[in-house]
């Protein structure tokens, strides 16, 4: 399997596209940014390309671009609630450094 999902971030996943309408899923990716090279970006997705990886799990629907999958090879994704805060939390075990603030990484 390409990532897996919590059972936190499979809710918090499927009920953000259960809003958004028209959206398919969720999509993950990298692009190039910051301080140690990648930063992780996150979006509805409105389609399924014919370069698209499709994961589902718990019912929610992530959707990967072919440039992104190997930066994203065994990710974990998690959804984390902490007060009035709440984020995704990506564990990826390609990640050899990251910046001080927590927005970049390199491979």
């Amino acid at each position: 399997m390409t990532i897996q999902l919590t059972q936190q971030a499979a809710d918090h996943i499927r009920g953000s596209v259960e809003r958004h309408g028209g959206a398919v899923g969720l999509r993950l990716g990298v692009r190039t940014s910051g301080c140690s090279g990648f930063m992780y970006t996150v979006d509805y997705a409105e389609a399924i390309g014919d370069d698209d990886t499709v994961v589902e799990q718990h019912g929610a629907t992530v959707v990967i671009d072919r440039k992104s999958l190997p930066f994203l090879e065994g990710l974990e994704v998690d959804f984390i609630r902490e007060g009035l805060n709440q984020r995704f939390s990506f564990r990826n075990p390609n990640v050899t450094a990251e910046c001080g603030c927590g927005e970049s990484f390199a491979i």
